[in-house]
């Protein structure tokens, strides 16, 4: 049953949020109030997140590292255990005006852009083979000056990077190819394959990474990548492997677990 622009009071859209199984009924009752241009337009929205559109692709941003990010129907939506990630890689700039900083699997370019915003002035690169993540990547790099290539991997990436990049944010797909079907209907349904699933162990992605990270890698630069903790042992191994030095960060408040890979200095 559509609801009709004339009946959209706050409450009734809470109840209609809640019956379709939305746990915080309230509060995206109120991100959708205070989103909507006119109540035709809140109707359509309310009917898309009933329909189990993921809130953030009915909104049309999703809220990371306390900025907005702009987020395109079907584009991957920047989960926020992935702030653990980059207030890791802030915490391991070093001196961070003029950093060179490449976002590799960007999706929506969030990792990249959240970066910049702590770092100040810095010299910003994203990547993604999906070209709606691209096209979304390019409105959210605009704002800190970064720029967005469409592409496998560093295949895109200009050539004068090379040996240059003192972080390498990598948030690649980890989701074993067995067990996508197990994700939440907003993901497996709603955002696209390629940034899910991560092959028969869920690592694939990121051996494709860690194998050329040295070549992109500046002397000290430091790549980051998300894992789940039970892949951490092998997460290290594929990165020591590769000639990384490796150390694991966690953060239990929001169950998120970096591993950080370090080019020698020398």
């Amino acid at each position: 049953m559509s609801i009709s622009p004339s009946s959209l009071s706050p409450s009734a859209i809470v109840a209609r949020l809640r019956a379709a199984g939305c746990v915080f009924a309230e509060d995206e009752a109120r991100l959708l109030l205070s989103t909507a241009q006119t109540s035709d337009d809140l109707a359509a929205m309310v009917e898309r997140r009933v329909a189990g559109l993921p809130l953030e692709h009915v909104l049309g941003w999703a809220q990371f590292c306390g900025l907005r990010i702009a987020v395109d129907p079907g584009v991957f939506v920047p989960r926020r255990r992935t702030e653990f990630l980059v207030q890791r890689a802030a915490a391991l700039a070093g001196e961070p005006t003029g950093a060179v900083v490449v976002d590799l699997c960007c999706g929506s370019g969030a990792l990249g852009v959240a970066l910049a915003a702590s770092l100040g002035r810095v010299e910003l690169h994203a990547a993604d083979i999906d070209p709606a993540a691209v096209r979304c990547a390019r409105r959210n790099l605009a704002d800190v000056g970064g720029h967005a290539h469409e592409g496998d991997l560093y295949e895109p990436l200009p050539a004068t990077l090379l040996g240059r990049v003192d972080v390498l944010l990598a948030n690649v797909p980890y989701v074993p190819t067995g067990e996508v079907g197990l994700l939440p209907p907003e993901a497996r349904v709603h955002e696209a394959l390629v940034a899910l699933d991560g092959g028969a162990d869920g690592l694939d992605v990121l051996r494709r990474v860690t194998a050329e990270a040295s070549r992109w890698l500046a002397p000290g630069g430091h790549l980051l990548f998300e894992t789940s903790e039970r892949q951490v042992s092998q997460a290290v191994e594929i990165v020591t492997g590769d000639g990384l030095t490796a150390t694991v960060a966690t953060s239990d408040e929001l169950y998120a677990t970096v591993v950080i890979g370090t080019r020698p200095a020398t």
